[in-house]
């Protein structure tokens, strides 16, 4: 019978997530066709048949270490929505949820994420799946959550669907900031992200605010 990873000797893990962490450094350096499976090894520290063992061969690599950082913004981006359960001024909890949904895709990590990803997808579509069922469409739809509560109690108007409200929140935030970054190749100030998660959040209430 196979092992749960709570189950698996504590060693092992530490290992996989040693080899993660590596993987991702070396295909955020070098790109995933130039790194080697020998440098990913050396910088975890591990013989390179550890690897194989793990993950089998680094297509496979790759799909794990696209999953692991998806499952960490995951666990960000949903602490950024929990946020709009509090506070009693719609647009100040809009725009703080926005300002931390905004920080996390603009994280250094985020960014290195989506340029492999972009440089992969022609020959790997999968990991746009992957994304989206691990991360994507699960802080969408606990936005939706959060959005339909909202109306609910008549503080928003999402014409009957709060899942394309969501979807709106989350593009008026992320298409200025691909532009201003040049698609994750530029850094962004503080003052930028305050500045586009305001106009997303005046936009949004001017569609989506309580109905007159």
């Amino acid at each position: 019978m196979q092992r749960t990873d709570a189950e698996r000797p504590k060693g092992r893990i530490d290992k996989r997530q040693a080899i993660l962490g590596a993987a991702f450094e070396v295909f955020a350096e070098d790109g995933y066709h130039r790194a080697s499976v020998d440098s990913i090894a050396l910088a975890a520290g591990v013989a390179k048949h550890t690897i194989y063992n793990h993950f089998g061969d680094k297509e496979t690599l790759l799909r794990a270490v696209v999953a692991d950082l998806a499952e960490q913004a995951l666990v960000r981006n949903l602490a950024a929505v929990e946020l709009l359960d509090r506070g009693e001024d719609l647009t100040e909890t809009l725009t703080v949820t926005g300002l931390r949904l905004a920080e996390c895709y603009c994280d250094e990590r985020t960014v290195a994420l989506r340029r492999i990803l972009h440089a992969q997808l022609p020959a790997m579509p999968d990991l746009l799946d992957l994304i989206r069922d691990t991360a994507t469409d699960r802080v969408t739809d606990a936005l939706a959550a959060r959005l339909a509560r909202l109306a609910l109690a008549g503080r928003l108007d999402v014409h009957g669907d709060p899942a394309i409200a969501a979807e709106h929140f989350g593009a008026l935030l992320t298409a200025p900031l691909e532009a201003r970054t040049r698609m994750g190749t530029g850094a962004i100030s503080k003052s930028e992200l305050r500045q586009v998660t305001r106009n997303a959040v005046a936009t949004f209430l001017r569609a989506f605010g309580p109905s007159a």
